[in-house]
């Protein structure tokens, strides 16, 4: 059994171009053909962070659910800290956890445990981290501690991570595979692997890429990136 997991910066529905356009964002969404999308900039970045991509469109224009009950940062919000994840129809969620994650500024990620369909249950982190990589460092730790502790299960984080270098700022992922799909940032001109994916030594990615179209160098500066996996049978 093949699980496609994606990760989405969706810059507030912003795109390259300077419009903002919630639609365009759900059809570079529904393109990715994913099982799992975590996405990252969901809310605006004022008063009570509304909802920049609402559940109504997703629930109207979509195969996708936004599964309850996930953690919002307000009652309006889609996300926590502007992240939120999308299960295709199917996809069960069983546990949900906000993590505060240390730094300067401002971060959480979500701890998720899911059931797809015919497989054992997995853990799925997803996350957008800081800026500065010692605020990184220090959220790798938080992450990597979630993840250990959700042995047997299989595990994984995803997300913009912010990080340009190869290896540097991982140090605290020993024993999980850290995977670059690709450049994903900025859309227009691809240079830096932003988005990545980690997963611990039970799931393997059999496939992986950078989702790129004219529509997603339009819709946002990140694209989109997806792998599929496998390790997730009962």
């Amino acid at each position: 059994m093949t699980v496609r997991i994606a990760s989405y910066n969706l810059h507030k529905c912003v795109g390259s171009d300077g419009s903002r356009d919630p639609a365009r964002s759900l059809a570079v969404i529904n393109a990715l053909g994913a099982d799992v999308v975590a996405l990252q900039e969901t809310d605006l970045r004022m008063g009570a962070r509304p909802a920049a991509l609402t559940t109504r469109m997703i629930e109207e224009d979509s195969d996708f659910q936004r599964p309850e009950p996930l953690p919002r940062t307000g009652p309006d919000s889609l996300g926590w800290h502007g992240q939120t994840v999308l299960l295709r129809r199917g996809f069960r969620l069983l546990h949900s956890e906000a993590l505060t994650l240390p730094g300067l500024e401002p971060r959480g990620a979500l701890a998720l445990r899911i059931a797809a369909p015919g497989a054992a249950p997995f853990t799925l982190i997803a996350g957008h981290l800081g800026l500065r990589r010692m605020d990184r460092r220090a959220q790798w730790t938080r992450i990597a501690q979630v993840l250990g502790d959700a042995a047997p299960d299989p595990a994984m984080a995803i997300g913009d991570f912010n990080e340009w270098r190869a290896k540097h700022g991982f140090e605290a992922l020993t024993g999980f595979d850290i995977h670059a799909p690709g450049p994903s940032f900025p859309a227009r001109a691809p240079l830096g692997r932003l988005d990545r994916l980690v997963t611990c030594a039970r799931v393997r990615v059999v496939r992986m890429g950078v989702f790129d179209s004219a529509l997603a160098r339009r819709a946002s500066d990140h694209l989109p990136i997806w792998a599929d996996v496998t390790g997730l049978l009962r």
